[in-house]
């Protein structure tokens, strides 16, 4: 079983994993000479659905239809509801489910994609240099991370 981060890249042709790199790298070569951009380009992708996001929605909206066309209705609609959930099952499991070829040739990025391109963009403004207000490197780190008090 492929791990969390790669298991949609790798149910994923290979040209669009490519594609959607080459995206993510295009920006982060213009902040270098724009690091002032920063702050707006990290705001935009706090907002940025990730394809997790799209395939919850997704499915909820799916198997709310089908619930209620088939209280309503004809009761063979509520096939929909369990083939809906079936599919986010074999997603959570594998990966793939059909909406997965088509979001991601839409450009739909995993969370570890949209991750990459934001700590990306903290390396290039220096948030992973010490401040001097850092015990350590780690701090420093965990505070570029966002993460301010490490579990112990």
């Amino acid at each position: 079983m492929t791990s969390t981060a790669d298991r949609v890249p790798a149910h994923t042709a290979p040209n669009i994993n490519s594609q959607i790199r080459h995206e993510m790298i295009r920006p982060i070569s213009h902040f270098v000479d724009h690091p002032d951009e920063i702050p707006n380009r990290l705001r935009e992708l706090d907002a940025e659905w990730d394809i997790e996001r799209s395939i919850e929605a997704n499915a909820a909206t799916l198997a709310f239809a089908g619930v209620a066309l088939g209280w309503s209705g004809d009761r063979r609609w509520l096939l929909l509801p369990a083939l809906v959930t079936g599919f986010l099952f074999q997603h959570a499991i594998q990966g793939w489910c059909p909406p997965v070829p088509v979001l991601r040739r839409l450009g739909f990025r995993t969370a570890d994609e949209i991750n990459q391109e934001r700590f990306a963009l903290k390396a290039i403004r220096g948030d992973f240099q010490r401040t001097g207000e850092e015990p350590s490197e780690l701090a420093a780190v965990l505070r570029a991370a966002g993460i301010t008090k490490p579990l112990r």
